[in-house]
């Protein structure tokens, strides 16, 4: 019961944000480009951001970021290429 609880609480704080416009985004196994590519998002896309981590720098459409963000289970997007509104973390850090 406990679990449930504490699931119902963390996908109430979790926020959705727009990838960059015209961009198809690469969604990778691990916070960096050295990770493999497991997907591909199309343009117009939103995601959730369940925890941010760091890993490898990144040039994007909103700057230039060492900061990715957890959009599933094992599945990372590198900020410079999400629209948070902010240059630095807006979510947990993953653990």
């Amino acid at each position: 019961m406990l679990l449930g609880s504490a699931a119902t609480a963390n996908a109430a704080t979790v926020r959705y944000y727009a990838i960059a416009p015209g961009v198809r985004l690469n969604v990778h196994d691990g916070p960096g480009t050295s990770y493999s590519i497991t997907r591909v998002l199309p343009e117009g896309a939103q995601v959730p951001i369940y925890c941010q981590t760091p890993g490898s720098t990144v040039s994007g459409y909103y700057g230039t970021s060492n900061i990715w963000d957890n959009i599933s289970n094992g599945e990372f997007v590198s900020d410079a290429y999400v629209h948070t509104g902010s240059d630095g973390y807006v979510a947990d850090r993953c653990a």
